[in-house]
């Protein structure tokens, strides 16, 4: 486009290292070096005055945000992740503006992701354990943790059915964990309750 240019955010105070797009398409997050998680609305056509402004922003976060994952099955869920120096993960809800809940991680958090078909979090850390940890969504209890990486887990992704995830890290290395297979009578099942298994093939896989 020769207009290409749409609008500058400038609530940020230092580098922005961490942005995502909600699954709706409604919001853009953004975490940065500054300790801030900010939230901001989708740009329409034509534009709006306020549209230049977030709709929250926190900054309980006590080191950088580069981790950032929306909820695509509760669409005004965000997780953020922080950095060495804090740590947490965070979840907020994005209608009210509170922090839902927290969990000290232990280890930098690099990259976080929903993982819908067992309605689970995937956090990548860093220092010091440069692993990757599966969480049971909304309790935070620890389904699995992965460790294969030799240097900080920089960022993790699933595969399009998100029956899979890969990691990359700063040991040059890509690792693909069949973490989410679903069975196919108990994908249905799950589909008709609307809720998550508690048992099932991914737990004998890991």
């Amino acid at each position: 486009m020769a207009q290409h240019h749409r609008f500058t955010l400038t609530t940020h105070s230092q580098e922005v290292c961490g942005l995502k797009w909600s699954p709706d398409g409604r919001y853009l997050a953004s975490g940065g070096n500054d300790n801030l998680v900010c939230v901001w609305p989708r740009v329409s056509d034509g534009g709006l005055s306020n549209e230049n402004q977030p709709v929250r922003c926190w900054s309980e976060h006590q080191g950088a945000v580069k981790a950032l994952a929306w909820c695509p099955w509760q669409s005004n869920i965000l997780a953020s992740g922080g950095g060495t120096s804090d740590r947490h993960i965070r979840i907020w809800s994005v209608n009210s503006g509170s922090c839902i809940s927290s969990i000290d991680s232990q280890s930098q958090v690099s990259s976080l992701v929903f993982a819908p078909n067992y309605k689970e979090l995937v956090s990548a850390h860093g220092y010091p354990h440069n692993n990757v940890v599966i969480w049971k969504y909304p309790l935070f209890t620890k389904v699995a943790e992965l460790s294969g990486h030799g240097d900080r887990v920089l960022s993790v992704i699933l595969s399009p059915d998100n029956s899979a995830m890969a990691t990359v890290a700063g040991d040059e290395t890509i690792q693909i964990w069949n973490s989410f297979k679903v069975d196919p009578v108990k994908k249905k099942a799950m589909d008709r309750m609307l809720k998550p298994t508690t048992t099932g093939l991914h737990h004998s896989i890991r």
